[in-house]
């Protein structure tokens, strides 16, 4: 729903899944998540600006800022300027609604790397990533003279600016139940100061991957979060029982499978879940349970499920009067409760791909998660070309879980090579 007044200013209602971000958001829980993509030559931040400025209000869903209502949070066009700016501190950080022009995204640069990072009550990985390229798209015109010719100020041809509420779309009256509580095991360990995060690149060979895939007959992310799940298990675990089972959370795009084009939020969570009762389960045996149960997760009737249980809480009447005050209380309280659930998170944005007129300018993409109170590290994955980059975002002081990983890898004879931001680097 939107409405205009005389200064062309709009409003709109945050989607299903955005309405918790605001309540929970905090310095030291930020829901900011940082997409960049490298370039093959260092970046001129005159030119970045210009670019921002040109994008920008194309994108209804970027271009807000944040506002209390009495009943809910909702979005109203933001009429500052957002300012370009050098890297220089670490990722993901806090984006606090009533600074930073009060807008809730920044963009900085580093030699030759865009970065944009998100706060997630706007969208999620998927609408980022849009936003992106047609932010690299409008740089390059602006570097290259060839492109000023036969690339326009505008959209691109593969661009979608629909910001549809697509939960409320595909929302259907059921009695779906909702996400587990059951506490899964923490990782454990010394954390960093405040404000320090580590990250670690691992950059793998698509083929060598998809050739270790093949002889277990899985996808990418099946097999790739069984590793972890068995990396956690080796390393933290010991391969000892635990009654606390290891809970993976995989969220989940939702557009190709309900055919929606939205740059807003629109993805679900699966939970790969295993639970250590014997002292000598093998990688193949983890595999196959993840495989199984993510099979089962990933059918359109369930995904239908979690969509309907999200939006019926919001669609209930008596929530929908109850003053905004009351309801963060009631959100804080039950995110807090759920989020014991997770041991960690992988995100996986799948292969990213390019207009084929820019694909010899750009490198490689990056994809990296805030961390929470409960999950002290997190993992996330994108593909470009001919790689895939997986990262391990971590406050804990050592990089155990991240090494052990990559090492079963290489096992399985996968070629890896890794990279860090430094945090690391005497024990990677």
């Amino acid at each position: 729903m939107m409405k205009k007044n005389h200064k062309e200013t709009r409003w709109h209602k945050l989607d299903n899944t955005a309405n918790i971000f605001p309540v929970i958001a905090s310095e030291n829980l930020s829901n900011v998540y940082r997409i960049s993509v490298t370039l093959k030559e260092d970046i001129k931040p005159e030119l970045l600006q210009e670019a921002l400025d040109t994008v920008l209000p194309w994108f209804e869903v970027f271009n807000v800022r944040l506002r209390r209502g009495i009943f809910w949070y909702y979005f109203e066009t933001n009429r500052h300027r957002p300012v370009v700016e050098l890297e220089s501190n670490y990722p993901c950080r806090y984006i606090d609604p009533y600074n930073n022009y009060k807008f809730l995204f920044r963009v900085s640069y580093y030699q030759k790397r865009i970065n944009l990072e998100v706060f997630h009550v706007l969208t999620d990985g998927m609408g980022a990533i849009t936003f992106l390229k047609e932010l690299t798209y409008q740089y390059l015109r602006l570097c290259e003279p060839k492109f000023r010719d036969c690339v326009e100020a505008k959209p691109s041809r593969e661009c979608s600016l629909n910001i549809e509420d697509s939960y409320l779309k595909y929302y259907k009256k059921s009695d779906a139940k909702g996400y587990k509580t059951k506490k899964a095991y923490q990782l454990k360990g010394k954390f960093m100061p405040p404000t320090v995060m580590g990250v670690v690149h691992g950059y793998i060979e698509i083929p060598s991957l998809k050739a270790a895939c093949k002889i277990y007959d899985v996808s990418i992310n099946q097999y790739l979060v069984a590793q972890l799940l068995w990396s956690i298990y080796t390393e933290y675990l010991n391969k000892q029982i635990c009654k606390e089972p290891i809970c993976i959370n995989i969220p989940m795009n939702l557009r190709k499978i309900f055919e929606s084009s939205t740059t807003k939020n629109f993805f679900a969570v699966l939970l790969a879940e295993f639970e250590s009762d014997r002292e000598d389960y093998t990688f193949e045996e983890i595999l196959e349970k993840v495989t199984n149960n993510l099979k089962k997760q990933m059918t359109k009737e369930h995904l239908q499920g979690l969509i309907s249980y999200n939006v019926s809480n919001e669609k209930r009447f008596y929530v929908r009067a109850v003053p905004l005050f009351i309801k963060n209380i009631a959100i804080k309280y039950i995110y807090h409760n759920s989020s014991k659930a997770f041991t960690t998170t992988i995100t996986n944005l799948g292969s990213i791909s390019v207009l084929d007129e820019f694909q010899d300018y750009i490198d490689k993409f990056h994809l990296v998660l805030s961390v929470s109170k409960k999950q002290s590290l997190k993992c996330s994955v994108c593909s470009y070309k001919d790689e895939l980059v997986f990262t391990f975002a971590s406050v804990l002081t050592d990089m155990n879980l991240a090494k052990t990983f990559f090492r079963n890898l290489a096992l399985q004879g996968i070629r890896v090579s890794i990279e860090s931001n430094g945090v690391y680097n005497e024990e990677m």
